[in-house]
């Protein structure tokens, strides 16, 4: 065995050493506070139908939200301000958008029912298991399946499918299927009138 296989072996994570206080989340904590209990009233609150009313508690807590947008029951969003929302996009139930980074959802999307967009991790290879965030982007007309997951730094290019039940770890390319965990390409997504 050599001498880095035994270094590595002595070194553990550490979670005492976890330090994420250079993060910001881009609101005070009176914001912060606010908007953890309107989530939890209005949006996560299964009994709360009432999309044209969460558009507006969108836009309040600084969310940019075009027209036509709909969000159904049950749907967790983290922090509205780093959250854009283009025209006649679908957010299914317990849709969860976990943006500690920015999210850019264009046009004529669809969030199905349980899937998740996530803007953070852990970068496992240091033992102060550090947080790592990244944006993801949603091009006009992107489809997100149900119970499927956008990993950090993600790229959905217009047009892309991300079937149920899978994973996209990168840029998912225009008109494209993908399926899986890791989701890869499958076909071509034909539209016809």
């Amino acid at each position: 065995m050599s001498n880095n296989s035994t270094i590595q072996e002595n070194i553990q994570t550490d979670l005492s050493k976890y330090d994420n206080s250079w993060y910001d989340t881009g609101a005070g904590k009176i914001k912060m506070a606010l908007w953890y209990f309107v989530n939890a009233l209005f949006f996560m609150n299964p009994l709360n139908p009432i999309s044209g009313l969460k558009v507006l508690l969108l836009r309040l807590f600084g969310a940019k939200v075009g027209s036509g947008v709909v969000i159904k029951p049950s749907v967790n969003i983290k922090y509205p301000w780093l959250l854009e929302i283009g025209d006649n996009t679908w957010i299914g139930e317990r849709v969860w958008i976990d943006n500690l980074a920015k999210v850019k959802i264009g046009k004529n999307c669809c969030l199905s029912q349980g899937s998740m967009l996530l803007c953070g991790n852990h970068n496992y290879k240091k033992s102060t298991f550090d947080l790592v965030v990244l944006p993801i982007v949603l091009e006009d007309g992107a489809w997100v399946g149900a119970m499927s997951t956008v990993c950090p730094g993600v790229n959905i290019k217009t047009h892309a499918i991300l079937t149920v039940d899978s994973v996209a770890t990168e840029t998912l390319q225009a008109y494209s299927l993908y399926k899986g965990n890791p989701a890869v390409k499958i076909r071509e997504r034909k539209i016809t009138q």
